[in-house]
């Protein structure tokens, strides 16, 4: 990952309302959920949360996918992934397996791999 990517990606997390938008996504895991039920469940107004699913999404930790009338929002797993390593890369005196060993044991637990690709679109709510 490239220093302006990971700045993208971090600088859209530091926001109360997006952090809380995307711990419940990571939560959902790779089905996601649609955008009416991520405002039920944190309390934000439709166009706010517009905003802030499109700040996510231009930060690369989100991706929004169609299915019949429904848009499902989730998180970029990979893209998650590639931050925590870039910000883990010099860790532990030279030794980032160290480090990395720890995170990838967490991640496989909890963001098991989609099992079928799924086509990143970007879309508005």
């Amino acid at each position: 990952m490239e220093r302006k990517a990971a700045v993208s990606a971090l600088a859209a997390l530091a926001q109360e309302t997006r952090l809380g938008i995307f711990r419940l996504l990571v939560e959902a895991g790779p089905r996601g959920m649609p955008p009416g039920i991520i405002g039920e469940k944190l309390a934000v107004p439709p166009a706010t949360l517009s905003f802030h699913l499109k700040a996510l999404s231009h930060g690369g930790l989100t991706t929004a996918r169609q299915e019949g009338r429904f848009i499902y929002y989730a998180v970029d797993f990979e893209h998650m992934a590639a931050l925590m390593s870039f910000l883990t890369q010099n860790c532990c005196s030279g030794m980032p397996q160290e480090c990395l060993a720890v995170m990838e044991t967490a991640l496989g637990q909890c963001c098991a791999p989609s099992p079928t690709p799924r086509k990143s679109t970007r879309t508005r709510s």
